[in-house]
């Protein structure tokens, strides 16, 4: 056995004792499990994962989801989001993911409020942010960080290589599994967040990878154009497709009016070259009432 690894599980594990009560904002994907498998280890007095459910969830993540967490053991509960009612999400400046987040945290508390009773001992919401993504353009860890949510695999240092030695060390089935960020992260900023626009990324990204190619971000452009993003390896599957006469015919049905294949290659986050910057609202700061 892997002495290092060992370690460094004890450590999360040990992080997490530090809370009697947990609940883990849980997508389904390698950083939350791990989170959630280390917070089963911990047996803490409560423990709880809750997964978002909402259009800009994809259908296969929300079930994988559900599978990794009957895997790990956790309770699991699925909440219904709002944010696509949220006018600042929709129309989709540098900080959507800030409001996606601030939602889901929101949603995340009201169930406490509804099944924990709070009122005698604290509960602590832990994301699976990692260290490498404190270095990337990620609203919604400031999202986070106002609600107080805990970062355990950030905190100690961990970043996406050793959060996936931990899931293979604890034994989890979707140790491999890509990064999959929300659909709404794939539309160019500026083009407003649509239901449609979201169904139309699901299909284009599902109709890809059940054809063979098994890694893929459809981004969508002004005037519906999408952009399809691949590894290298990868470029040729896509052309094949087309030569057959299949894959911007199929686009077109889903709503596309142009299709484009990238020819540099898949590259996570790639949308933030375009960023401008945009100050966040300041926190809102309740007025102290008057104590006779």
């Amino acid at each position: 056995m892997n002495q290092s690894i060992e370690q460094d599980a004890e450590s999360l594990v040990s992080l997490l004792r530090g809370y009697r009560r947990v609940v883990v904002a849980f997508s389904g994907g390698v950083d939350s499990s791990v989170v959630a498998m280390a917070c089963q280890r911990a047996n803490l007095e409560y423990t709880c994962a809750v997964t978002a459910q909402s259009p800009s969830v994809p259908a296969w993540q929300l079930d994988t989801a559900v599978n990794v967490a009957a895997e790990i053991g956790i309770p699991h509960r699925v909440v219904l989001t709002d944010e696509l009612e949220n006018f600042d999400y929709q129309r989709n400046d540098s900080n959507r993911c800030f409001y996606c987040k601030d939602t889901l945290y929101a949603s995340i508390s009201e169930l406490i409020d509804k099944v924990v009773d709070a009122q005698t001992d604290e509960v602590t919401v832990v994301s699976g942010t990692n260290h490498d993504d404190l270095g990337d353009h990620r609203p919604g860890i400031t999202a986070g960080n106002r609600r107080k949510v805990v970062a355990p695999l950030a905190t100690l240092g961990f970043g996406k290589a050793k959060v996936r030695d931990l899931a293979r060390h604890f034994g989890l089935s979707n140790h491999d599994l890509p990064a999959a960020p929300c659909l709404a992260s794939r539309i160019a900023y500026g083009v407003e967040v649509t239901r449609q626009r979201l169904w139309q990324i699901e299909q284009g990204e599902s109709w890809l990878r059940t054809h063979g190619v098994s890694e893929c971000r459809v981004r969508l452009h002004h005037d519906e154009l999408a952009r399809i993003e691949v590894p290298p390896n990868l470029l040729k599957s896509v052309l094949e497709l087309e030569s057959q006469g299949q894959l911007v015919n199929q686009f077109k049905q889903f709503g596309f009016n142009f299709v484009t294949l990238d020819l540099e290659g898949f590259q996570s986050g790639k949308l933030n070259r375009t960023l401008v910057p945009i100050e966040l609202p300041k926190p809102r700061m309740e007025r102290k009432r008057d104590v006779d």
